[in-house]
C-alpha cells in the first residue's frame, strides 16, 4: 500500500520548495523547462483536453454501440476498452500487420532514415568494418557532411539478445565539444529490440517499430549535428521538455506517402507499398486518439495537481484522485494512465510537475514540421533553419530563444490537434 509514501513524497517536496523559497514544487521544478510556469502547463493541458474529451465521448460512444449490436446488455466499462476498441479498429480500418510488415524489411527502413537524412541535411553514411564493437550484430556507419567532413561515427544494435536491457534508446560513447580549437565529434548509438530475423525471414518490423527506428534516430541526430564548445550542453543535454522535439519531428518522415515510396519495398518481390495501404495507415493514425488522449492529459493533470499543493498535510489519495478527475469532468468509460500509487514517473522516475512534457513535445514538434508541409518535405531552406537552431545547438541557449529562431514564434497547439484528428 503506497498511499502513505505517496503522502510523505508529497509533503517533503512541499517543504524543499519552501525551503528553496518558491510557492509550490511545480514553480521549482519547471524553473529549468521550456513551460517555466504551472499556469503554462495548465494552460496547454485544458486546451488539449477540451478537444479530447469531447473527441473520447464520441468514441466510447462507438464502442458502446458494438456492445449494444453484439445483444451485450451492459454498459461499456473502462476494463472493457481495448477489447471493443480492436473491433472497432478491424471494423473501420481493416489494418492487418501481416500484410503490411513484408514492406518493413528491417535494412529497408534504415536506408530510408540514411535517405531522409541525405535529403534534409545532406548527410552520408558509409558502412565501416575496422572499429571495435561490444557485440558482433553491432554495425557502424562512418557520417559524412554534404562538403566530405567527417560528423560522426553511428552504431547500431537492433535486435534482441539473452541479457539485454529491453527498449529502445540513443546515447552516445563520446560526446562533441571543442577543446584547444579542435572540434571532438561524437560517437552516437541506437540500441532497441526489433523483430529479429529467422532462417526463413529478414527482420519484418511492425509499424510501432518503423516509427520508433525514426524516433531514435531523430535523438541521434541531436548527437551527431551537435556543434558547441562545451561538453555540458552538447547533443541531448537539453531541457527534459525539448529533449524529444528532435526524435518526435523525426517521426513525421516514418509514414509520409513521399517518403514511403522511398523505402517501403517488399521484401521478396521488390514491389513499392501500394497506395491502398498507404491510405490504410495514414486512416489508422486518428484511431482511438480521443482515448489516448484524454487518459495521458488526465495523468499529466493528476501530477500537476500533486505538486501544485502548497501546505503540508494529511492527505486522502483516493479523495484526491476523485476530486480532481471529477474537476475536469473525466467520463467513467476512461481513468487516467496511472493511479498515484503506481506513478512511478513523476514519485520515482524524474518526471514529477513533468508528466505534461510528452504532449508538450508534441505540441513543438507538430508546430515545428509545419513549415515542411507548406513548403515540401524536403526543403533545403527550412532543413537548413532547423539544423541551425535546433539540432546543432544543443542546450547552449534556452530552448525557446532556439525555437523561436527557427520557427519565428512560439509554438501553436493547433497543428498537434490537427495531427490527432481534432481538427480539421
Amino acid at each position: 500500500d503506497n498511499k502513505e509514501i505517496v503522502n510523505k513524497i508529497v509533503n517533503l517536496r512541499i517543504e524543499k520548495a519552501k525551503l528553496m523559497g518558491y510557492d509550490t514544487y511545480a514553480d521549482f521544478v519547471l524553473e529549468e523547462t521550456m513551460a517555466k510556469t504551472p499556469k503554462a502547463v495548465y494552460d496547454l493541458l485544458n486546451t488539449i483536453w477540451s478537444y479530447a474529451l469531447p473527441q473520447a465521448k464520441k468514441e466510447a460512444a462507438e464502442l458502446q454501440a458494438i456492445i449494444d449490436r453484439e445483444g451485450g446488455n451492459f454498459k461499456l466499462e473502462s476494463w472493457d476498452w481495448w477489447y471493443y476498441a480492436e473491433k472497432l479498429r478491424k471494423e473501420k480500418y481493416a489494418l492487418n500487420e501481416t500484410e503490411i510488415k513484408p514492406y518493413f524489411k528491417m535494412e529497408n527502413v534504415r536506408e530510408g532514415i540514411f535517405t531522409v537524412a541525405n535529403k534534409l541535411y545532406g548527410l552520408n553514411f558509409k558502412k565501416i568494418d575496422h572499429i571495435p564493437v561490444y557485440n558482433p550484430e553491432v554495425e557502424t556507419y562512418e557520417v559524412t557532411d554534404a562538403d566530405g567532413s567527417f560528423l560522426a561515427v553511428f552504431y547500431t544494435d537492433y535486435f534482441p539478445r539473452p541479457g539485454k536491457s529491453g527498449g529502445a534508446w540513443m546515447s552516445t560513447f563520446r560526446e562533441q565539444w571543442v577543446e584547444n580549437e579542435i572540434d571532438i565529434r561524437p560517437l552516437v548509438y541506437n540500441v532497441a529490440n526489433f523483430t529479429r530475423p529467422t532462417e526463413q525471414l529478414p527482420s519484418l518490423l511492425t509499424l510501432d517499430e518503423v516509427e520508433t527506428m525514426f524516433h531514435e534516430f531523430g535523438h541521434a541526430l541531436h548527437g551527431m549535428l551537435s556543434k558547441v564548445n562545451y561538453k555540458g550542453v552538447s547533443c541531448t543535454n537539453v531541457y527534459r521538455d525539448f529533449v524529444e522535439l528532435p526524435s518526435q519531428i523525426n517521426e513525421h518522415w516514418a509514414f509520409h506517402p513521399e517518403v514511403l515510396k522511398l523505402y517501403a519495398k517488399h521484401y521478396q518481390t521488390g514491389e513499392v507499398i501500394p497506395d491502398s495501404l498507404i491510405e490504410k495507415i495514414t486512416n489508422a493514425a486518428y484511431f482511438n486518439q480521443g482515448f489516448m488522449t484524454t487518459e495521458l492529459v488526465a495523468a499529466a493533470l493528476l501530477d500537476m495537481d500533486w505538486h501544485t499543493q502548497t501546505k503540508q498535510q494529511s492527505f486522502d489519495v483516493r479523495e484526491f484522485e476523485k476530486e480532481s478527475m471529477k474537476k475536469i469532468g473525466l467520463i467513467q468509460e476512461i481513468i487516467p494512465r496511472y493511479r498515484s500509487t503506481y506513478f512511478t514517473h513523476i514519485f520515482s522516475g524524474g518526471y514529477s510537475a513533468g508528466y505534461y512534457s510528452y504532449l508538450w513535445s508534441e505540441v513543438l514538434d507538430a508546430d515545428a514540421f509545419q513549415p515542411f508541409v507548406e513548403r515540401g518535405i524536403f526543403d533545403q531552406e527550412t532543413a537548413q533553419s532547423f539544423r541551425e537552431n535546433i539540432l546543432s545547438k544543443g542546450g547552449s541557449d534556452e530552448p525557446m530563444n532556439l525555437y523561436i529562431r527557427y520557427r519565428g514564434a512560439e509554438p501553436n497547439p493547433i497543428y498537434m490537434l490537427k495531427n490527432r484528428g481534432f481538427v480539421k
